[in-house]
């Protein structure tokens, strides 16, 4: 439960930072679940304090993942448990106990300014359409991603 909880806190300061994340030198993925894996996720940035963002990770070292919606001030969420398989992600919210499989689709893209864009079909939760940018990479590593995240949310000013 610590995982999933550990989870849970990256993705809820991802929301506050994402604003202020840093695009840094990264190799492409070569596939296309290496492009949805461990990478945060969002439906836009943030225009305000207060602005909602959807936010989607799903991480490969321990198969966690979650659907959020925070803003700087609140914020809720879905934790899950997932297998991928070519394009697919199957997933179980331990929650309620229910299963869907979700076909996701990664490609690189120019929109809303980022560089990569994904779409989730089958899933109840969050958007059908998220945006990630080059830097925004998880190393499947939670206490890493955390770090990192922690780290870019209180830059230097």
């Amino acid at each position: 439960m610590k995982k999933a909880m550990l989870v849970l806190g990256v993705v809820l300061i991802a929301g506050v930072a994402v604003s202020k994340l840093r695009s840094t030198t990264v190799n492409a993925p070569a596939t296309d679940d290496e492009l949805v894996l461990d990478r945060v996720w969002i439906d836009h940035i943030p225009r305000h304090d207060k602005d909602v963002v959807q936010a989607f990770v799903a991480l490969t070292e321990q198969p966690f993942g979650v659907f959020a919606a925070p803003s700087q001030w609140k914020g809720s969420y879905e934790v899950f448990r997932h297998e991928t398989h070519a394009g697919e992600l199957r997933i179980i919210y331990p929650q309620t106990n229910e299963r869907e499989q979700v076909t996701s689709k990664a490609r690189r893209c120019t929109e809303k300014g980022m560089d990569y864009c994904l779409e989730l079909e089958g899933s109840s939760r969050g958007v059908k359409r998220y945006y990630s940018k080059q830097g925004w990479e998880i190393d499947g590593d939670l206490a890493t991603a955390r770090l990192k995240i922690e780290a870019l949310a209180h830059p230097k000013h």
